[in-house]
């Protein structure tokens, strides 16, 4: 992986075809099929360059060596106040063969990084209860601290509600055994 910044408009393609792909390989049998099935890249695709345009600060991408979007994350301030955490994360998608390269962490870290810098000292993720893809949070110190049922396709789906409560914490690395976010232990 190459690095990580902030969307621009004209990444909005990639962000959408990214979407469309983590969704339909991720969500089979846990999200309605007409949901799956009827995504539309060009549509998301304008969707996300409109919010590109209006807060270019809070969608960030992973890209590969050739500057290619591999991954892509979306945070801001909390959607709604019935939690006591500040910041949410409301995207994060990596491409099926990125995953687990430690994309999804790094994007994560910028995420936090993003809300801290913006003000937000605390942030939670939604993830549907069905997904495996959840525990991703656990091991990066989300705790879970709500359950609810959210519509999709207009039908309700079970989503868990990771939180971390120090985000300046986390990052200074006296989260995770003392090392910080960005620095996983190597492997040997």
């Amino acid at each position: 992986m190459a690095g990580i910044r902030a969307a621009r408009a004209d990444d909005a393609r990639a962000i959408a075809a990214i979407e469309v792909e983590t969704w339909r390989s991720t969500y089979p049998g846990m999200l309605p099929d007409r949901v799956l099935l009827g995504m539309s890249e060009r549509r998301l695709a304008a969707s996300w360059s409109g919010l590109v345009r209006r807060w270019p600060r809070d969608v960030l991408v992973a890209t590969d060596m050739r500057d290619e979007v591999i991954g892509f994350g979306h945070c801001g301030p909390q959607k709604g106040a019935a939690l006591d955490i500040a910041g949410e994360i409301f995207t994060l998608y990596v491409t099926p063969d990125a995953q687990g390269k430690g994309v999804g962490r790094r994007l994560l870290h910028a995420l936090f990084s993003r809300m801290v810098e913006s003000g937000h000292d605390s942030a939670l993720a939604w993830v549907i209860g069905a997904n495996p893809s959840r525990f991703f949070y656990e091991r990066l110190g989300g705790r879970q601290l709500a359950h609810r049922p959210i519509p999709v396709g207009g039908e309700p789906v079970e989503a868990v509600a990771y939180g971390w409560r120090d985000l300046p914490a986390l990052l200074n690395g006296s989260a995770q055994g003392g090392r910080p976010l960005s620095h996983p232990r190597q492997r040997r």
